[in-house]
C-alpha cells in the first residue's frame, strides 16, 4: 500500500459514518453530504489553497475525469478554508463545472470534524471516498501540501464499491 494512502485521520478511520455537514457552494447555495444519501457516491477533495499551484493543477484533472466520475455514480467537490468569493473566482479561472465548498466560518469546522487540519493551520491535500450508504471507503492524505494523488488511485477505490 502506498505509504500516503492512510486508512485513517486523528478522527476517523475507513469503515466510519462520514459525518454530515452543511457547506456553502461558491455560488451561495447550502451543500448538503446527507443529500447524497442513498443516491450517490460522493468524493470529497480537501484542498490546501485556491489559485495554488498544485490545487490548481489537481481540481481540473478532476475536471478532466468528471464522465469517469459519472460512471462510478459518483458527485466530486473540493473544500477549502477559502472565502466562497475566492472559490467563485477560482472555479471561473480553472473553467470547473463541480461545486467547490467553503469551510470559512467557522474557520475550518469541516477540516476539522474530519481530522485533516495541518499544523501550518489550513486542510491537508485529502481524499474521502463516501459511499451511497454514507460510510468512508477510502481516505487518502498526502504527506506534504504540494504533493498531488493520483486520479488512478481514486477510480481503483471507486471500482471497489
Amino acid at each position: 500500500m502506498d505509504t500516503r494512502n492512510r486508512t485513517e485521520t486523528k478522527t476517523l478511520k475507513v469503515g466510519d459514518v462520514a459525518p454530515d455537514f452543511t457547506l456553502m457552494t461558491e455560488g451561495k447555495e447550502d451543500w448538503r453530504l446527507s443529500d447524497f444519501r442513498g443516491k450517490k457516491n460522493v468524493v470529497l477533495a480537501f484542498v490546501p489553497f485556491a489559485f495554488s499551484s498544485v490545487c490548481s493543477a489537481q481540481l481540473p484533472s478532476y475536471e478532466a475525469d468528471l464522465e469517469r466520475f459519472k460512471d462510478y455514480d459518483t458527485e466530486i467537490v473540493s473544500i477549502s478554508m477559502d472565502s466562497h468569493f475566492a472559490l467563485e473566482a477560482w472555479k471561473k479561472s480553472m473553467h470547473t463545472s463541480f461545486h467547490h465548498l467553503s469551510d470559512f466560518y467557522p474557520q475550518g469546522k469541516v477540516v476539522d470534524l474530519y481530522g485533516i487540519r495541518h499544523p501550518a493551520g489550513m486542510p491537508e491535500r485529502a481524499l474521502f471516498v463516501v459511499d451511497k450508504e454514507g460510510i468512508i471507503r477510502y481516505i487518502e492524505i498526502q504527506h506534504a501540501p504540494g504533493e498531488m494523488p493520483d486520479n488512478e488511485d481514486l477510480f481503483e477505490a471507486l471500482r471497489k464499491l
